[in-house]
């Protein structure tokens, strides 16, 4: 059968990514088949394998992507300052980057289960950098006796999970803009690291 029209590998391979994206999100990884994102995108389930090997290569690379993106707009703002400053950036940037990318962030966090051992190493390498970076914000914090956390590591955990979780509930047509959000969700965070 002759390629659709329009389907060429830069518009159909960023189009499977985010149909299998959108399908991941509200069924689940193991709900869906190639044959259900091959019929969100309009092509023939074979020529899916043009985009992708297999099905846990497309979730792989989707989640490393993520990762990926998040990592590189960490590096591109930087900390600066102290602790305190530190900290503020980065709660205010993860709420901002994460209310973008919710089905992203759902698909990254529940479907881990579902990723091959070689996958899930290489994904929970980039998560441990992204939480490398709050944990030294919090030791530093409480090296200059900033903050009060009896264990960084925990503390760090707790955070991320918290501020993460924001994408479960947040709706844009909501009262709360997203500025505000991270106000409120900085104010939360200050008070539950300070000396």
């Amino acid at each position: 059968m002759a390629r659709k029209t329009g389907s060429h590998s830069d518009i159909t391979g960023p189009r499977v990514q985010q149909a299998a994206l959108r399908l991941f999100a509200r069924h689940g990884y193991a709900a869906v088949s190639m044959r259900q994102i091959a019929a969100e995108v309009g092509v023939q389930a074979g020529a899916l394998y043009n985009y992708t090997p297999d099905k846990q290569s497309l979730l792989f690379d989707l989640m490393r992507g993520h990762m990926e993106d998040l990592m590189a707009e960490r590096a591109a703002r930087g900390g600066q300052g102290g602790p305190l400053a530190r900290l503020e950036e980065f709660t205010r940037f993860h709420i901002a980057f994460h209310l973008e990318r919710p089905d992203a962030v759902f698909v990254s966090y529940m479907e881990l289960r579902n990723l091959e051992p070689k996958n899930f190493a290489v994904i929970e390498g980039l998560r441990r950098g992204y939480e490398n970076e709050l944990q030294g914000i919090l030791e530093d914090g409480v090296a200059e006796g900033v903050f009060a956390v009896a264990d960084p590591k925990v503390a760090t955990l707790a955070v991320i999970a918290m501020l993460t979780g924001v994408t479960t509930w947040y709706r844009r047509e909501g009262r709360l803009s997203p500025a505000e959000v991270g106000t409120l969700y900085w104010d939360m965070v200050r008070k539950a690291v300070a000396a």
